[in-house]
């Protein structure tokens, strides 16, 4: 069977061959939220929006930026929910400072492919219970089991928001500014770079640190840029979101979606490679970490060259966006490393030894 939450997701990955849809929408609602523990449990099903809108009234947030992709998989903005962040393990660009998804994901209640129910985790940051399943099921894309409720890690929101936008610079040099900003004492919460725009650092936290912040990052990098603008609150969020949920990605909306992991350091030459060969946008987060990537329509999606220079750059790439019958042909997450394989078809037994979930999700015959 196929699961899905509210199936805004359901372009990632390899395209499910399964008679049976198991739509868990219905299975939404907070179960319990303790803003002076710090800790939301909510099911699997709940919107992520109301789950921030929930937060947000306590000056609190999910910190590490649940991503919205619905709209890039032409699914309607909003409707991502809570099991479908944690099964995608989706996080935005502060991650670089608070981590990832499965970084906030204390505790689940799931059912495994033998209909057995069972429960991993805890309601506090360190806990010895067990083996830690929250992370393994983090990203396993609805694979192992089927996620009832999670209990999630929430922190204070920041007071104030500022925003460095260095202009002028091209990819290398956006790049040497991110990590130079980065390396530095001053917090940097989300560092991005849009090729022709600007690249950008953003500095979160009680107002007078933000201010003091901002000038100590100005005077670090004013030989880096010819103009530094600070864009305030309202402008940040905005524009951050549009970072996070990829709504800024050039190129043509039927276009073929790329995400890149690799090096810092490495991302300008790994960019240049594939754009030498065919005709690519994109832009960095993560410091230059993560390069969303458009290619357009073609045999292979630009499969070749995009993983060949990821490769060589020493990351690799995801082909997050294409149509059906590319995803079929092509390897979503790339070639399966043997030790891996055999470690995830392991898994794979001991937890839906029949294969009913999500079968071809991740890899094909798996």
């Amino acid at each position: 069977m196929e699961i899905v939450g509210a199936a805004s997701k359901r372009g990632f990955g390899r395209p499910v061959e399964a008679p049976c849809l198991l739509d868990l929408s219905a299975l939404s609602g907070v179960v319990g939220y303790e803003p002076e523990e710090l800790i939301l449990t909510a099911s699997a099903g709940t919107p992520i929006a109301e789950l921030e809108r929930l937060v947000a009234q306590r000056q609190q947030h999910l910190a590490f930026e649940p991503a919205d992709l619905g709209p890039l998989f032409g699914a309607t903005a909003g409707r991502g929910t809570l099991g479908g962040i944690l099964a995608c393990n989706l996080s935005g660009p502060r991650r670089i400072q608070a981590g990832a998804a499965r970084d906030h994901f204390l505790g689940v209640s799931a059912i495994n492919g033998r209909g057995e129910p069972f429960k991993a985790g805890g309601k506090v940051v360190k806990n010895v219970t067990g083996y830690d399943l929250c992370k393994l099921l983090a990203g396993s894309h609805g694979t192992l089991a089927v996620m009832l409720e999670a209990t999630m890690k929430v922190l204070p929101a920041p007071e104030d928001t500022r925003t460095l936008a260095l202009r002028g610079l091209d990819d290398e040099a956006g790049i040497r500014a991110m990590t130079l900003a980065l390396g530095s004492p001053n917090e940097v919460t989300g560092a991005a770079h849009l090729p022709r725009v600007a690249t950008l650092l953003r500095l979160e936290g009680p107002r007078p640190s933000v201010a003091a912040r901002v000038d100590s990052l100005r005077d670090l990098l004013r030989d880096q840029a010819r103009t530094i603008d600070v864009l305030d609150r309202a402008a940040s969020q905005a524009l951050w979101r549009d970072i996070r949920d990829a709504r800024i990605l050039p190129g043509a909306p039927d276009g073929i979606v790329w995400r890149l992991s690799v090096p810092p350091a490495t991302g300008a030459t790994v960019v240049g490679a594939i754009a030498r060969q065919v005709a690519a946008q994109w832009y960095y987060d993560w410091g230059g970490g993560l390069i969303w990537l458009t290619l357009p329509a073609g045999e292979d999606g630009g499969a070749g060259i995009v993983r060949a220079a990821a490769a060589a750059g020493g990351g690799h790439a995801v082909l997050l966006r294409a149509p059906d019958e590319l995803r079929r042909r092509v390897p979503v997450f790339g070639e399966e490393d043997a030790v891996l394989a055999a470690l995830g078809r392991r898994l794979k037994a001991s937890f839906d030894p029949l294969g009913i979930f999500n079968p071809g999700r991740m890899w094909a015959g798996q």
